[in-house]
């Protein structure tokens, strides 16, 4: 029955993208000229996403701690990565933020499309050349005023484990003298294994966003990207 319901889903997701991409571009147009940051169409996207999430009966969703979140002003996000889900809860933030996202996902029909409209940054893992590029990208969003959502750990894990988290997101951090947010995400792990795209049982996801860190109260960003990642493990510890 998984199977068959897996099926059904993302072929539901298949044919409804493109009617959602067709809000989008009208969204797109329509605040295009006093909509700089493209905070209304990231909202849309929100609100499409999180279609998805709220629509499936395997899944129930929780958010908490989303009032911490600026509405306005640079900031830098950043989550543990367990599956593709992840992407989908984490718009169900509802605030407005950039994806640094890697490249592949701006080749996908529709959905890359999308990410474009709304200026996100993407990244290709393993170039020297392009994560430049994508720092200077982050540099002038949040020059800008727009935060940002990163994954530290660079790529989805494989056995559920937090893993050690990158440098990127934290020097621009403390280059821009910003505030981090540390957010878990509980559960999604559970609901779509890595390799695959069978739905499991029910589960109960969970976005966490905890308590921000500023820059200036550690001495550099090495302490800053521990105290993060130690936020984020020690609120996987108490599922």
């Amino acid at each position: 029955m998984l199977r068959v319901f897996s099926v059904a889903y993302w072929a539901f997701i298949v044919v409804t993208c493109p009617v959602f991409f067709a809000g989008a571009l009208l969204v797109w147009l329509v605040t295009l000229p006093f909509d700089r940051r493209r905070v209304a169409l990231h909202l849309y996207s929100s609100a499409w996403a999180a279609f998805y999430v709220y629509l499936n009966p395997l899944w129930r969703l929780r958010v908490r701690g989303r009032d911490r979140l600026p509405w306005h002003g640079a900031a830098v996000l950043v989550a543990n990565h367990a599956s593709l889900i992840d992407i989908l809860v984490l718009f169900a933030l509802f605030r407005p933020f950039k994806w640094v996202s890697k490249q592949e996902i701006f080749r996908v029909p529709v959905i890359g499309w999308n990410m474009r409209l709304n200026g996100y940054v993407p990244v290709v893992r393993g170039s020297a050349a392009s994560v430049r590029q994508m720092m200077e990208r982050c540099d002038r969003l949040l020059a800008a005023g727009s935060p940002l959502m990163m994954f530290p750990e660079g790529r989805r894990t494989s056995d559920g484990a937090l893993q050690p988290f990158k440098d990127g997101a934290f020097d621009l951090a403390v280059r821009h003298g910003v505030p981090v947010f540390p957010i878990a995400v509980h559960g999604t792990g559970r609901a779509l294994p890595r390799k695959g795209l069978i739905l499991r049982e029910h589960i109960q996801a969970r976005v966490e966003v905890l308590p921000p860190l500023a820059p200036a109260d550690f001495p550099d960003v090495s302490a800053l990207r521990d105290a993060a990642r130690e936020s984020i493990a020690n609120a996987l510890e108490q599922q």
